[in-house]
């Protein structure tokens, strides 16, 4: 019994490339077609809503709950220790809190993303802060927020419900900005 003849090469490698070709072409249509703003996370619009609850230990070993900041404006800043506008965005946060956490009228709290305990406190030594950080089981606050990347920064006003949410780095004053609008607004 003989063989059958093998297909040419050229035959069997048509078979392999058409599929493959037919793949990256529904892939550049898709990426042509995306916004290109869309990260392909979904964002939550949570402005006007009660905060998602953030729960958990702080970087220190405290406690921390976001219900026990009632009363006063909140802000909760996602970042990263080498995301380069996080660091840029810092030393607002630091003016922030030196500003109004005395007082008790406003709080910084940070939540890592994607980061490990031994360089946030690096970070925090090199570049300063005096406020909650959360550095474990963040993500699913990323998700319950709405955070594809950070930095990202939600303002909560003392009622517990979402002000805005201000994506890239923040600056005092735009903070300064939106709590004196909301005020205004709530008077």
């Amino acid at each position: 019994m003989t063989e059958p003849p093998a297909a040419p090469p050229r035959r069997t490698a048509v078979w392999i490339v058409l599929p493959l070709a037919v793949v990256m072409a529904g892939f550049i249509v898709l990426l042509a077609t995306r916004d290109s703003g869309d990260t392909g996370f979904e964002s939550f619009d949570l402005e006007g809503k009660v905060a998602p609850a953030i729960v958990g230990t702080t970087l220190d070993g405290a406690a921390f709950d976001l219900d026990d900041h009632r009363g006063s404006f909140v802000v909760v800043n996602f970042f990263q220790t080498t995301c380069i506008p996080c660091r840029q965005e810092h030393p607002e946060l630091v003016a922030f809190q030196e500003a109004y956490g005395p007082s008790g009228f406003a709080t910084v709290v940070s939540v890592a993303f994607d980061d490990q305990p031994n360089n946030i406190r690096e970070f925090f030594e090199q570049f300063g802060g005096e406020w909650p950080v959360l550095a474990t089981d963040t993500g699913p606050l990323a998700v319950a927020y709405g955070v594809p990347l950070v930095p990202e920064s939600i303002l909560i006003a003392p009622t517990g419900e979402v002000i805005t949410k201000l994506e890239g780095g923040v600056r005092m004053a735009d903070l300064e900005a939106v709590i004196g609008s909301w005020q205004e607004a709530n008077a």
